[in-house]
């Protein structure tokens, strides 16, 4: 692919990885004109937690989480969502379930063939 967007996140390394997440943070946060101080706070962390964070180092998941909740960026786990599937075979032996035709009732006053 050509698109800027996308990365090779498999090929990335781990340290690389935490890079690209904190350089997230760190843009949110400053897009939204907030010290680290005031993150921080808003986030329930220390100061030092954050900058951890903002330098790609290792920090909790739950972290994360309230510093991601503070910027309004919890759109980002839409990558987590997990969508059901129908299995192509299954989806089929739905399909041969459904009724085929439709036949009309039978009146009270009409006698029963005998086919």
């Amino acid at each position: 692919m050509t698109d800027k967007l996308y990365k090779n996140w498999v090929a990335m390394s781990d340290k690389a990885l935490l890079k690209h997440i904190s350089d997230f943070v760190k843009h949110h946060r400053m897009e939204q004109n907030k010290t680290q101080d005031t993150l921080a706070t808003e986030a329930g962390i220390s100061r030092s937690t954050l900058s951890l964070l903002e330098r790609g180092e290792s920090v909790t998941l739950p972290t994360l989480i309230q510093v991601l909740r503070m910027l309004d960026q919890l759109q980002v786990m839409d990558a987590f969502r997990i969508e059901k599937q129908i299995s192509p075979i299954l989806l089929a032996r739905m399909e041969q379930k459904k009724r085929q035709r439709v036949r009309e009732k039978k009146k009270d006053n009409q006698p029963e063939s005998n086919w």
